[in-house]
């Protein structure tokens, strides 16, 4: 028998989370995520709607399920791994027309790591998409911290390089490149360290912390205590970033979590789903 939508609602809790509406069918409608749960459900169905994919969307919901999260950061992450997942029609549709913005690494020798609002069918790699730009740039923050990468538009081939063709610039005095333009790094270097970007950004924060362990530990065996330093900070700032979230935490690594709570009369039964330390799936009975 199906709750009532009042008592859903009624139900809800004032944390922070994600809710989801179902059709009649049990088909996904919408994810989105709340501060609180129980205030911006009810704002759903408490005021009219200008929009009218909006006012359509209200009238198809019959069921409403949640997860609760510690914060707004865990809500904003869970709600993008959960659209990701299941490809919501009224996510689509709510849009007003603004494009989600993605993480690109380009496709080109030496390639870039950037984010954009446009997909350009060119062979180039896009994860995402990412409903906030703040989580955007903190990750891309992230990325500059760990691997030295170019900002540059030059077309760094083999004969340009060879050539002369291009000069360092301040990104490379500053540290935050390591110049392949003038063949200061070599093409394999460079793409071992896009290799352990493309897992960072599939959530996958195992091997980049091996490696960086690896070397800190090789550089204080040969007494090269301040570059080890420097690799200990790298560590910090992927542990940190890591810590941050429960929703998005790679030590987890994949699983199903089931949860019970019972009293003499009835008892509820909860399974997410998780993936390289993402929740994908979650479903209560």
């Amino acid at each position: 028998m199906q709750t009532p939508l009042e008592l859903q609602i009624q139900t809800l809790p004032d944390n922070p989370g994600v809710y989801q509406y179902y059709d009649k069918e049990g088909k996904i409608l919408y994810v989105g995520k709340a501060k609180n749960l129980k205030k911006r459900v009810q704002s759903y169905f408490t005021k009219n709607h200008d929009n009218y994919k909006t006012s359509v969307l209200v009238k198809k919901i019959v069921t409403i399920k949640h997860i609760v999260v510690p914060t707004e950061t865990d809500a904003l992450l869970l709600e993008n791994n959960l659209i990701k997942k299941l490809q919501p029609r009224y996510n689509v549709l709510l849009r007003d027309d603004k494009t989600y913005p993605w993480i690109c690494i380009k496709n080109e020798r030496f390639p870039r790591i950037f984010s954009t609002r446009k997909m350009i069918k060119d062979g180039s790699e896009y994860f995402g998409p990412y409903t906030s730009f703040k989580t955007v740039h903190t990750i891309l923050d992230l990325i500059k911290e760990l691997y030295p990468l170019r900002t540059c538009t030059y077309d760094l081939s083999k004969a340009n390089i060879d050539s002369g063709k291009f000069k360092v610039c301040l990104e490379y005095h500053i540290g935050n490149c390591k110049g392949p333009c003038e063949g200061f790094e070599s093409l394999e270097n460079y793409q071992n360290q896009i290799e352990k970007i493309r897992q960072i950004l599939k959530g996958n924060f195992k091997e980049s912390l091996k490696d960086f362990k690896k070397l800190m530990t090789d550089l204080a065996m040969e007494m090269k205590f301040e570059e080890a330093q420097k690799i200990k900070e790298k560590i910090e700032v992927l542990e940190n970033y890591q810590s941050r979230s429960t929703v998005l935490n790679p030590k987890i690594t994949n699983l199903d979590v089931f949860s019970i709570i019972s009293d003499e009369t009835m008892a509820y039964v909860n399974f997410l789903q998780i993936s390289h330390g993402a929740i994908v799936r979650s479903h209560t009975l």
